[in-house]
């Protein structure tokens, strides 16, 4: 089947270009960066580069022994130099770096002079613990200042720091210990979340009690003991606010090779064991420099707000080392979406005249769920981008994104990357491109991205298939932390020299790249490969529907039979005729064997905590399976009630 005749990715043909006046004052203005970059993209990477600060330049640019690459060899650097010391050592002295917001409503705001000192005690207090050069700093805390402190702290005294998202459970805690062998712990006593306390405390202490390897642990008093009651053990756990109180606000950085290890950030594995995806120090941070610099065409006086947590890599890259080297001024939220009420988010915008906003889809079907009187409520003409990470967006989202948020009149830059790569491979240059709504358009520029057949030949436009990258890019994972035989093999083995993503793709006419998901959530429908975005694409075009999840049942005959789980709009009632009506709905958009064999409505959709949909748990449902690992969901209960409500209509 072709791009061109599938309505459902396809159905707004239309393009939104940028305004006259966006491009003229864009960061990328000129189209033959795409050119340029294509013809020498280490040169390009190089241009970046330039512009952080080194300790020493690099001897050579790229060193590439497929699946290894090494970018900027012998350079010395340091991110947290690059991220503060060089802004408060030009204009930015005073200027606000990080604007916190917590979600009962206390704020802070520091300016980079003061986030400089705030990070050199911080780092100075993990030298006390016994942190040096080369170890692993374990943290685990909630969406507050001393979170990206902390990261920065690290980076100046050269310890690779391992962040465990705040909502993860005590085993999974446990488990990433262990693997990067971390040595110190960085957590809090608890954080908030929808109007309660996660006792975070409490969890670290259960996860450490099989850790051995960690020797200190810093605690940061978040919440107090009434409603969050700690146990600190002698001789082992610490305030950070004593540590941070006796430290000097001057540390000395330590010169990295752009080689070092800065992080370890762990991600789902298919053998259900995470994966330890190894970053180091000069291509990260020039990948998430030009990239935040380009694709957010970041200015000084922008007010930048990524809603993403800093335990998952879209809060590594931009919430903290992409936006704060290019000195933006960063917003910093702590809580939910709906709490107090659900217009939070654009109350923030509001408040602190947000001008950059980057969410997730899934935040934006809720919000559409939610209502246009929320976002209509409140004054948003401060933006002037938006941006989307995190999953393919649907056309229809996307439209109402650009019309209830942006009002019709700022660009959207849907972006497409991944834990592994690092910083952004996929999106529009907002002053350049015409975008498309449920398009991340074109590689950046110096990315060469391929759709490749089952045999690893080019496709041309209109025919599916897998989503690779031809060349290596500054940012790439160097490894999965203890096992590159691993790293070889599910990344590089499947394809000669090629890294797959594992995700699906399909390029239009124009070159444009439409993400079809994780190729696991291609179903193979009577011989036809069907993508379960298309289906979920189609299904909230239908004014009843806010929001689906298709996912493919085994059948006899077909192979596989696609089942959607469906969440209604306010003012509509789910039954056996709206059903139905769906069925046929998606059936007429995309042809019979698109169909939905069921229609299953449910009032919520199992989600991590991240905010991402778990289909492999709506496949054990619709399968009648075991249920798998459920310690990431925001919600356990909804995946029980969907397993009884599933049983029984089946029954």
């Amino acid at each position: 089947m072709s791009i061109d005749d599938n309505p459902a990715l396809l159905s707004y043909t239309h393009r939104f270009p940028p305004s006259p006046e966006f491009g003229a004052a864009a960061n990328a203005s000129d189209p033959d960066i795409y050119d340029r970059a294509a013809a020498d993209p280490v040169a390009f990477w190089e241009e970046f580069a330039h512009e952080l600060d080194w300790m020493r330049p690099w001897d050579q640019a790229l060193q590439w022994d497929c699946p290894h690459a090494k970018w900027f060899l012998g350079g010395k650097l340091n991110a947290s130099v690059n991220c503060v010391d060089r802004h408060v050592e030009g204009k930015r002295a005073n200027k606000a770096a990080i604007i916190w917001e917590g979600e009962p409503g206390d704020t802070r705001t520091l300016t980079y002079s003061e986030l400089l000192a705030e990070v050199c005690k911080a780092a100075n207090a993990l030298k006390s613990m016994g942190v040096k050069r080369g170890d692993r700093v374990a943290i685990y805390l909630p969406m507050i200042p001393e979170l990206a402190i902390s990261l920065l702290a690290c980076a100046r005294i050269g310890a690779a720091h391992s962040v465990v998202f705040g909502g993860f459970s005590s085993e999974s805690l446990r488990d990433r210990i262990m693997d990067c062998g971390a040595t110190a712990l960085i957590t809090a006593d608890g954080g908030w979340r929808r109007g309660g306390v996660v006792q975070l405390k409490q969890i670290a202490d259960a996860a450490i009690a099989e850790t051995p390897s960690i020797a200190k642990v810093a605690v940061v008093q978040r919440i107090g003991a009434e409603k969050a009651p700690v146990q600190m053990v002698a001789g082992r756990d610490a305030w950070w606010h004593d540590l941070v109180a006796d430290a000097s606000p001057e540390c000395e950085p330590e010169a990295m090779d752009s080689e070092d290890t800065l992080f370890i950030l762990y991600t789902s594995g298919s053998t259900g064991k995470p994966k330890g995806i190894h970053h180091t120090t000069g291509g990260y941070l020039t990948g998430v420099y030009a990239t935040a610099k380009l694709v957010f065409d970041l200015k000084d006086s922008d007010v930048y707000w990524c809603t993403a947590d800093i335990g998952w890599v879209t809060g590594h890259s931009y919430i903290v080392y992409g936006p704060l080297a290019n000195g933006a001024t960063c917003v910093m939220y702590e809580g939910a979406p709906d709490t107090p009420a659900k217009d939070r988010f654009w109350r923030i915008i509001e408040k602190h005249k947000v001008t950059i906003f980057y969410t997730a889809p899934t935040a934006i079907r809720t919000f559409m769920k939610w209502g246009d009187h929320l976002p209509n409520a409140c004054d948003l003409t401060s933006l002037r981008l938006l941006g989307s990470v995190g999953e393919p967006i649907n056309p229809e989202a996307w439209l109402w994104y650009h019309e209830t948020i942006g009002g019709g009149r700022v660009p959207i830059v849907d972006t497409w990357w991944q834990t592994e790569t690092g910083h952004i491979m996929i999106a529009p240059l907002p002053g350049i491109l015409a975008t498309k709504p449920g398009s991340a358009t074109r590689p950046f520029p110096g990315i060469e991205a391929d759709v490749v057949d089952e045999q690893g030949n080019s496709l041309p436009a209109g025919r599916k298939g897998y989503l690779v990258l031809r060349k290596p890019w500054p940012g790439m994972l160097r490894s999965i932390w203890g096992d590159d035989e691993r790293y070889s093999q599910v990344y590089w083995s499947k394809f000669a020299g090629v890294y797959l993503t594992g995700d699906g793709a399909v390029r239009d006419s124009d070159g444009y790249l439409w993400l079809m998901g994780r190729v696991d959530d291609i179903m193979l429908v009577a011989g036809h490969n069907i993508s379960t975005m298309e289906l979920e694409s189609a299904l909230v075009e239908h004014p009843a529907v806010a929001e689906s999840a298709v996912i493919g049942k085994t059948h006899d005959i077909k192979g596989q039979s696609p089942v959607a789980f469906v969440t209604v709009r306010e003012g509509f009632t789910a039954s056996h005729e709206l059903g139905e009506e769906l069925k046929k709905f998606v059936g007429q958009k995309l042809g019979a064997v698109c169909r939905p064999d069921d229609i299953l409505f449910t009032a919520d959709l199992p989600k991590t905590r991240s905010g991402k949909i778990m289909r492999r748990l709506l496949r054990d449902i619709a399968e009648g399976r075991v249920l798998g690992d459920t310690t990431t969901l925001a919600d356990p209960a909804i995946v029980a009630g969907l397993r009884d409500k599933y049983a029984s209509d089946e029954g």
